[in-house]
């Protein structure tokens, strides 16, 4: 086999070709669904039932289990999908994938999608110049999708030929007589093949091509399938590196849903291979197990014959030609009956398991202690495999964390009103301190990415969104800041010895409860942004008008009571100041309530 450093620069175009397609196939897919995106995904995984559906049905679309469980880890990684979702719709892609098999088997290598790319294009390229924008981004999703299939062939092109030259494994004939050993070390085979050459499907072919030279018989072919199984896996995992911790765990579920179904196979190894010879051969597709026996007989009765037999040199009408063929189809059916079995066994034994496999991920891979102490962006990644459109969503996910930070913050500027003198003030201080830090690295970090995002190719609704967030943000920092300013305000008053009582104690918890209902109506409406309500809008309203009308009662409250001497004059200064940063954040919560509205109506038109 001659390999050169040229075919080696051609399979890095391929896979450039193969990358730069599935990400215009995605960006275009985006702009077309814009924010409805999320909700057909929701549709599509409401229950496990229907997300294994969805995960089968993409699958068997588009060949590839690989692929359709990296789009499942990068909506994962968006924040689009939950790990519980993303479990059915993994287990529905490997009953998915067994589609090809079948191709194989029924059709050969005859079926060839790449044949109708340059056609694709040929249609798709005139509604790239479309005005209307959904138009064109359909052509752009055509486009991607011409292009990634483009692209996988010419990578099956440029990848060294083993199929053609099925002699390298050759060797692997002398550990075939090891008997469950055996089993183990072909099922190796297959993972590393697989992992090589990303293709499930030319690791069957190149099966199927050793068991008809005899090196192996079917029930080595089966674990050679058994293990491209797990070696599928490795493209998820390599995309889940540069993810968020849902997508690492989504990726390794995979890996485990394969290693688990492999286990309980290995168990049953011999009897399941009963069963499939036994289905295979009550559908009349003949005994696949009859194949290599055959070949190694002649091999070793008319070694002539044998020679001939695979050098090409022998009449198509052989005799023994003939009967070869009719026994590679058994083979050919019957590799795919086990690899269908196994899948569809595998799927109605775990899919009952999704929420234990969701906690066997969580325990696999948990978040790190002390994550919520430290700086740290939950949803957002810098993922080649991201979009704009899905980052958008990200963003949005991370901006109801950021909130929810920032939330904790106003209990904590009650919590130090209250704290003691010494230690527990100076405690609560650093801690409220080191979340205001937190909050202006957020805001930064929030803004810098959806400012990334915006020099992507959006659609209009999309760039509104943008601007919506990180008007957003800033008021939520403004938040962050109006907390931190109540404890210097709390420094100075410690500083000056002034002492407040219970009265200004119990008004300025008064407050605290106006704002904090405030701060989770806004919370609620941040995280149901295409759920959003006219009453849960007109409850903020209200809210405010209570901040700002209790807000005066105290100032007037103040007045009186100065006069009255309740409380000393320099008290009353420090009291008002801690009124008017919650009457403040009372106001930016209302901004962020506004944004909300204005992004909601402008999604409606």
């Amino acid at each position: 086999m001659n390999y050169s450093f040229l075919d080696f620069l051609g399979l890095l175009g391929a896979v450039g070709l193969f990358l730069y397609g599935m990400k215009v196939m995605s960006e275009g897919l985006q702009k077309a669904a814009g924010d409805r995106l999320r909700n057909i995904l929701s549709v599509m995984t409401r229950n496990r039932f229907t997300g294994t559906i969805t995960g089968l049905l993409i699958t068997a679309l588009i060949q590839s289990s690989s692929a359709s469980t990296v789009m499942v880890v990068s909506f994962v990684n968006a924040g689009l999908m939950t790990l519980g979702q993303s479990m059915a719709v993994i287990m529905g892609a490997n009953v998915g994938t067994t589609f090809t098999a079948w191709i194989i088997a029924l059709f050969g290598f005859s079926v060839n999608i790449s044949a109708f790319v340059l056609p694709l294009i040929g249609l798709s390229v005139p509604l790239l110049f479309s005005k209307k924008s959904h138009t064109k981004s359909i052509g752009e999703f055509l486009v991607g999708f011409a292009f990634l299939f483009m692209g996988l062939d010419m990578i099956s092109q440029y990848v060294p030929d083993l199929q053609s030259n099925p002699e390298m494994f050759a060797f692997l004939q002398r550990y075939t007589t090891m008997g469950f050993g055996s089993v183990c070390i072909f099922l190796m085979v297959g993972l590393v093949l697989t992992m090589i050459i990303q293709s499930s499907a030319a690791t069957f072919a190149i099966t199927l091509i050793m068991c008809s030279k005899g090196w192996i018989g079917f029930d080595l072919s089966c674990a050679i399938v058994l293990g491209s199984n797990i070696g599928t896996t490795i493209t998820p995992i390599l995309a889940s590196l540069s993810g968020n911790l849902a997508a690492k765990r989504t990726a390794m579920g995979h890996l485990l849903f394969n290693l688990l179904g492999t286990v309980w196979t290995l168990a049953l190894f011999y009897p399941f291979i009963s069963l499939t010879t036994l289905i295979t051969e009550s559908i009349g597709f003949g005994d696949p197990t009859a194949l290599a026996g055959y070949v190694r007989h002649i091999e070793l009765t008319q070694p002539e014959l044998y020679n001939h037999l695979f050098d090409n040199s022998l009449p198509t009408g052989h005799d023994v030609i003939r009967k070869i063929a009719s026994m590679q189809t058994s083979v050919s059916y019957g590799l795919s009956v086990f690899h269908t079995v196994f899948n569809v066994v595998n799927l109605f034994v775990m899919i009952w398991m999704t929420n234990i496999f969701v906690k066997i991920l969580m325990a696999l891979i948990p978040t790190k202690k002390g994550d919520e102490e430290e700086f740290q962006l939950k949803f957002i990644s810098g993922g080649m495999l991201s979009a704009s459109e899905l980052n958008i969503a990200q963003a949005e996910k991370e901006m109801i964390v950021y909130a929810q930070r920032v939330q904790r913050m106003i209990g904590m500027a009650q919590n130090i009103i209250h704290a003691r003198e010494g230690n527990e003030f100076t405690q609560q201080f650093s801690r409220l301190e080191k979340y205001e830090e937190i909050s202006d690295r957020m805001e930064i970090e929030i803004a810098n990415y959806l400012n990334r995002c915006s020099e992507g190719r959006l659609s209009n609704e999309s760039k509104h969104r943008i601007a919506a967030m990180l008007s957003i943000g800033s008021e939520i920092e403004s938040i962050a800041d109006s907390c931190y300013s109540i404890s210097k305000t709390l420094i100075r008053k410690r500083d000056s010895q002034v002492q407040f009582n219970d009265e200004i104690y119990a008004n300025i918890d008064s407050m605290f409860i106006e704002v904090e209902a405030a701060m989770t109506n806004m919370l609620y409406l941040l995280s149901h942004l295409e759920h959003e309500r006219e009453q849960d809008i007109i409850a903020s309203y209200n809210k405010e008008r209570e901040i700002n009308n209790l807000r005066n009662q105290l100032r007037t409250g103040n007045i009186e009571n100065i006069n009255n001497r309740h409380y000393e004059y320099q008290a009353g200064i420090y009291y008002m100041d801690i009124v008017g940063d919650l009457e403040k954040t009372g106001d930016y919560i209302i901004n962020v309530v506004d944004t909300v509205k204005e992004l909601m109506r402008s999604s409606r038109v």
